[in-house]
């Protein structure tokens, strides 16, 4: 084993001792491992860390460009293995984060697409109506429910345990990123359709997770998605929705009705305020519409 793969397997079990997310673990370790792939190529033993100087970073920058990958993917590769230079630094394995000293790329400045109220309403009101027949529909209706009504990620969803449940104060305790908890509440229809579902909830035995899955397992991610992805395509003929588009509506309707930013901020379980901001931006754009559409001087 080189020393460059000891280390990147030393930092995933710093990040596992840190109680990062599953998601986060198979993120990084794959973006991680295209870093040790990129400079094994050729069957050449790869650099130590402390041998990795800028240009050969920079040439790994431009191999990621060559490859055609959007720049959003990038950055997430360059945080990864800047991330992994500072635990060597930490370590002493290396005098300086060299990875620091590279232009992360630009990012068109983008707001996120965000369902209208009606939007969403309608495609969960469809789903409450079983327009689309499928062997769990008690299980999807508080799925979207949830996800809409409690604007969770979807590693919140698909961590979410029975354990974590108040359904007679409604209430759901919530493990965000590293692990930090939050209460949120559940509306009222959410809570009626999680209640639903639990009374004909088919677990295997010692399962306690609140989403399962056919074979009575866990609820993946990647199920959520499909599950969504399947009902918006069916009903609403939307194939851009994902489990994130109802987390950005959660924040975004709640803005427009009047709720405060900070109140928001808490609820999302944002660390900073100005991650919870970019839905005012969101709010500006709608209003604007309004007004070209409306204003006679416009």
């Amino acid at each position: 084993m080189s020393e460059l793969e000891r280390w990147i397997q030393d930092y995933l079990a710093e990040l596992r001792r840190q109680n990062a997310s599953e998601m986060t673990l198979a993120t990084y370790g794959g973006d991680l491992r295209q870093f040790l792939e990129y400079f094994s190529r050729g069957g050449l033993e790869p650099p130590a860390p402390a041998r990795i100087d800028i240009l050969e970073l920079r040439e790994w920058l431009a191999h990621l460009h060559e490859l055609g990958l959007d720049r959003t993917t990038i950055r997430r590769k360059l945080a990864a293995v800047r991330s992994l230079f500072e635990h060597c630094l930490r370590r002493g394995a290396v005098p300086v984060n060299k990875a620091k000293l590279i232009a992360t790329p630009r990012l068109p400045r983008r707001l996120p697409a965000v369902p209208t109220e009606e939007q969403t309403n309608t495609l969960i009101d469809a789903v409450a109506e079983r327009k689309l027949e499928r062997p769990y529909p008690e299980r999807d209706l508080a799925l979207l429910e949830i996800l809409y009504g409690c604007g969770l990620r979807i590693s919140e969803l698909e961590g979410m345990n029975l354990a974590d449940l108040d359904l007679r104060e409604g209430w759901v305790r919530v493990r965000g990123k590293r692990k930090k908890e939050r209460q949120v509440p559940i509306p009222s229809r959410a809570l009626d359709a999680l209640r639903r579902y639990i009374e004909c909830r088919r677990a295997a035995p010692g399962e306690t997770a609140v989403f399962v899955n056919h074979r009575g397992g866990r609820l993946s991610a990647r199920g959520v998605q499909k599950i969504l992805r399947l009902y918006a395509v069916a009903l609403a003929g939307d194939s851009s929705l994902h489990p994130h588009s109802l987390r950005h509506a959660y924040a975004t309707h709640l803005l427009n009705a009047g709720a405060d930013l900070r109140a928001i901020q808490e609820l999302l379980g944002h660390a900073s305020l100005s991650t919870t901001q970019k839905y005012t931006q969101v709010s500006l754009r709608e209003l604007m519409e309004v007004y070209d559409k409306a204003h006679p001087r416009a």
